[in-house]
């Protein structure tokens, strides 16, 4: 296999972009399978001792060498809560240099403008947590989209899926049920996904399980992948990261 550059390929760059993903549950990180939140359980890893966020992220930070790592906020997500600060900060501590994209369910401007004032990273604007188009429209570049899915079904407001001309530069295309299940990714529908993107980048969630399906995924055209199982399990390995032989 011929190899490719995972150097950049987000916020304008070139590049294939893996993006390591964190699960916080109760302060603490936790591993997700399928988008079933309600069972996710503190991660056990050979990254890090224990599940502390900023142990968790650094190790994670070992195993591939990323610029952004992703973190969902999942108490913010399901039950409403306030984004949790206090790990964010821990994360970007551990982590100098290293850009944050969060989902912390935000579905106002006041929320986003908070965070944005707190200065922990880039807002993700889940379509599950929207009830219509005002918010995404309203914040345009300063934010990543995600196109959130379960199975066939669409989460959140169906113009948001329907009308690329809302997307910002960055799109992640979020498929639950295969986050964490070794599916691998759902390539006709992240292909449906990109042809009507427009030029921006989109970003795969869900179902990479190694090095293999990362090339598949650059070939495809997407600008990069987020990825959390892969990297815990090992299947996907710093010593993958400039390119395949």
């Amino acid at each position: 296999m011929t190899g490719f550059d995972i150097s950049g390929g987000a916020s304008g760059e070139a590049g294939f972009a893996v993006i390591p993903v964190l699960d916080l549950r109760g302060g603490r990180v936790v591993r997700a399978r399928r988008g079933e939140r309600a069972s996710y359980a503190p991660i056990e890893t050979p990254l890090a001792k224990g599940s502390d966020p900023a142990a968790v992220a650094a190790g994670l930070l070992r195993a591939w060498p990323a610029r952004i790592l992703y973190v969902a906020d999942l108490d913010a997500i399901i039950d409403g809560a306030a984004p949790d600060h206090g790990a964010l900060r821990a994360i970007a501590s551990s982590c100098p240099g290293i850009g944050l994209w969060v989902d912390a369910g935000f579905a106002s401007a006041d929320t986003v403008e908070a965070f944005l004032a707190a200065g922990l990273g880039r807002p993700v604007i889940g379509t599950e947590s929207q009830r219509d188009t005002a918010l995404v429209a309203g914040l345009g570049g300063q934010a990543v989209l995600s196109l959130d899915t379960r199975g066939n079904e669409r989460l959140g407001p169906d113009p948001l899926h329907d009308d690329p001309s809302l997307w910002p530069p960055d799109v992640i295309a979020m498929t639950l049920a295969r986050v964490g299940a070794g599916a691998g990714p759902d390539l006709a529908a992240l292909a449906a996904v990109r042809a009507r993107a427009d030029g921006r980048r989109v970003y795969a969630a869900g179902g990479v399980r190694g090095p293999g399906d990362l090339l598949d995924l650059a070939r495809a055209g997407l600008a990069g992948a987020l990825v959390a199982s892969a990297l815990h399990d090992g299947t996907l390995r710093r010593e993958h990261a400039g390119g395949f032989a």
